[in-house]
């Protein structure tokens, strides 16, 4: 089950592209965008963190930070985020606990056959540290123009 809007978003510690540890709560004092998607270097994936890197001066202006979470491996976020220019960070979540615990880790079903993986997901989270706004089910494509709207 996804969370709440309204309620404390979980804390949680991760390690980023370069293994550097990220601790949600050091972003509390401004706003955050915290997506949560599938897996690094695929269409879907790829055309939603291109459309954040083509927005961000946007998301600069508003003061919004953007974190990316997937279990992707370090190395793997390094590649995507060099191959890409993405200036955002990258979180790896290889075992999918904190994708668990955003309930963003579930069932899914491509082409008839069922496994588990990353239901494509974004929190805003508010300078106190409360999610302001739940967006599931997004559209890679339009995602980062439906969060630029909110913003205004």
């Amino acid at each position: 089950m996804y969370l709440s809007e309204g309620i404390t978003a979980p804390d949680f510690t991760l390690v980023d592209e370069n293994g550097q540890e990220h601790t949600l709560s050091d972003y509390r004092g401004g706003y955050l965008l915290l997506y949560f998607y599938p897996k690094d270097d695929t269409p879907g994936c790829t055309t939603e963190a291109c459309n954040f890197r083509d927005d961000y001066s946007q998301y600069q202006n508003a003061k919004v930070t953007i974190l990316g979470v997937s279990p992707d491996s370090p190395a793997a976020h390094r590649k995507f985020k060099e191959k890409y220019q993405l200036p955002f960070t990258l979180l790896a979540d290889e075992d999918h606990t904190v994708c668990e615990l955003y309930g963003v880790w579930g069932p899914k079903k491509t082409f008839g056959k069922e496994y588990l993986g990353v239901h494509r997901t974004s929190y805003l989270i508010d300078p106190q540290g409360k999610i302001q706004r739940v967006f599931q089910k997004v559209s890679p494509a339009k995602h980062s123009a439906e969060v630029l709207a909110l913003l205004e």
